[in-house]
């Protein structure tokens, strides 16, 4: 401790500066020139990329085509361009079968479901009730032009397929003007 005496008679006491450590080191340089040095050059900081699971190869195999689409009221999916592709045109008759919740449908003179005049491929209302698919529910639709088949899969079956957890599901999709 020092004692110095100030203006006027009165004493400071001051004690020395003692350099004191931080207790939590930092995480940047002070200065970019810091941790090099003199003629060095200058250190970057990179952070290797975050891992990610191999998807297997990039090019596509098989002739499959893909649509997401919602059911509508009316029990109708919106899939002309889908249904094109398979052949299927307005009025053609398709059957559809549920099997463990997947929609399958092939092409069938004495089908149970037609394709309407707008490409529409009406689900029966039996049908949408094994699938538990209510009026705004999204399909994942799978053309094999191919086989030619189409299999609807309802996000409730492909949560289940992709081993997400029932909590985890995302919410319902807000409508269209109150996306921010």
């Amino acid at each position: 401790m020092v004692a110095l005496l100030g203006a006027a008679g009165v004493v400071v006491m001051s004690t020395p500066l003692i350099p004191v450590t931080p207790l939590i080191p930092a995480v940047v340089p002070a200065s970019p020139a810091a941790g090099r040095r003199a003629g060095s050059a200058p250190v970057t900081l990179r952070r290797p990329p975050l891992p990610l699971p191999h998807a297997g190869p990039c090019a596509r195999i098989g002739a499959s085509r893909y649509a997401l689409t919602a059911v509508d009221k009316s029990g109708r999916l919106a899939a002309r361009t889908i249904l094109s592709e398979l052949g299927w045109p307005a009025g053609a008759r398709l059957e559809v079968r549920e099997h463990s919740g997947l929609i399958a449908v092939i092409a069938a003179a004495d089908g149970n479901c037609v394709v309407d005049a707008r490409g529409h491929l009406v689900l029966p209302l039996a049908m949408r009730r094994r699938c538990r698919l209510a009026a705004g529910q999204r399909v994942l639709l799978v053309a094999d032009r191919q086989a030619a088949t189409l299999t609807g899969y309802p996000l409730q079956v492909l949560d289940r397929l992709l081993g997400a957890p029932a909590h985890a599901s995302a919410p319902v999709d807000p409508p269209m003007g109150d996306r921010s």
